[in-house]
Formats: C-alpha cells, sequence, structure tokens
C-alpha cells in the first residue's frame, strides 16, 4: 500500500473558451475501470450535441487501468495532454471528459493541445482534491487513572478519537499516522508507566477534508 497519493474527493466542472470553442471539463472520482467507463457514456448522453467528447481516466495504485481519447480530434492533441496533467498532479482514480463545441475556428495542433490541458486544469481546480495517508485504527486500553494521558497525548499528536468504551475499564481507538506508529506507542507505554495495552485493529486511509478528518478501510 502506497503511504499516501492524492486523488478527487469530491468532482467539479470548468469550462473555457478559446476562439470561440467551448470546453467543458467534467472531473469525478473512480475506483474502478467499469466506473469510469459508465462516466463516459454519460457525458456522451448528456453532451450529445458536442463535436467531441475526449476523455482520460487512470484507475488503480500502479495505473492499472489508465486509458485516454482523442474523440476525432487530431491524434495528439487531446487525450495525451490531458493525461499529462493528471500523471503530472499525480492524482489517481479519476475520470476526466472534456467536452468541445466547436466554435468554427480552427485552433491547430498547438492550440488543441493547450486548450484541453487548460481545460482539465480548470476542471480539476473546481474539483475537491485531497491526499490520503496511510494510518491505522489504534485500540488502547487502560484503567480510569491513565485516561486524561492518553487523550493528552492523543491531543498533542493531532490525533482525532475515533471511538471510546466506558466501562470497568477505557478503551479508544485513535487514528494515528503510518510514520508515528512506534512514537506514540512509545509515549503512551511511559505516559501510563505501562498500564495500557495496545492493539492494531486495521489500516485505514485517513484525509482531511474542510478541516474534517475522513476515513477509508484499505
Amino acid at each position: 500500500m502506497q503511504k499516501e497519493y492524492k486523488t478527487v474527493y469530491t468532482g467539479g466542472e470548468g469550462e473555457i473558451i478559446e476562439k470561440k470553442s467551448r470546453f467543458i471539463a467534467t472531473v469525478r472520482p473512480v475506483e474502478s475501470e467499469e466506473e469510469a467507463l459508465a462516466f463516459i457514456e454519460e457525458m456522451r448522453k448528456k453532451y450529445w450535441d458536442a463535436r467531441h467528447n475526449c476523455y482520460v481516466y487512470s484507475v488503480g495504485m500502479n495505473r492499472e487501468a489508465t486509458r485516454c481519447s482523442d474523440d476525432g480530434e487530431p491524434s495528439g492533441t487531446a487525450g495525451r495532454p490531458m493525461l499529462d496533467v493528471i500523471l503530472g498532479q499525480d492524482i489517481y482514480n479519476v475520470a476526466v471528459v472534456v467536452t468541445r463545441y466547436f466554435g468554427g475556428v480552427l485552433l491547430g495542433t498547438g492550440g488543441l493541445v493547450r486548450a484541453y490541458s487548460l481545460a482539465v486544469q480548470t476542471g480539476l481546480a473546481a474539483s475537491t482534491v485531497i491526499t490520503k495517508k496511510l494510518g491505522i485504527s489504534l485500540k488502547v486500553e487502560t484503567d480510569y487513572s491513565g485516561i486524561g494521558k492518553i487523550q493528552y497525548i492523543a491531543g498533542e499528536n493531532g490525533l482525532p478519537i475515533l471511538d471510546s468504551e466506558y466501562t470497568d475499564k477505557v478503551i479508544l481507538h485513535l487514528l494515528v499516522p503510518e510514520e508515528q506508529v512506534q512514537q506514540v506507542k512509545k509515549h503512551i507505554t511511559e505516559g501510563t508507566s505501562g498500564r495500557a495495552s495496545m492493539e492494531k485493529i486495521k489500516d485505514v486511509y485517513f484525509a482531511d477534508v474542510n478541516g474534517e478528518t475522513k476515513i477509508w478501510e484499505c
């Protein structure tokens, strides 16, 4: 698993005008090639009257399913420049369709490359792009005398408390970034004088989305 990667949380739409031609970029997060193809077909139906619906998608942590199409534009002037933007920004699990309504003026090879590249950049700018980071859900069990110290350590390290249980003992589930696991365990052991037991429950990805921590299972 990658320690972190960029992806789209919510897609957006951007539009540019180049010599009277409209370029509409629609961005969508996708988790499979089937999702990407269904999205492309959806855009083709929505913009059925457009001259071109060029697309790019990249799915998988090793970019196992990565495709692009010029959809009738001169070879190499649309799909590949669109893919170059995705690769350049290092974004995974994303699909983009750029719809062109021809304005009557030929743009030439260089003009098309610039227009399709800029359209994708504009669409991504209108989307919510996040960085997912690898972490773990850490179960910490202690007695009531240790809870204050654990809460302090969580606060000092910016660790969200995912869940808590209070019975004859206290159980906290902490979200811990992968690179902080050993350090946090050491601090908890020292802070509770060894009275806390810790167990990794599962690997997760997490990201900050508009100031809120979101979590995904790996």
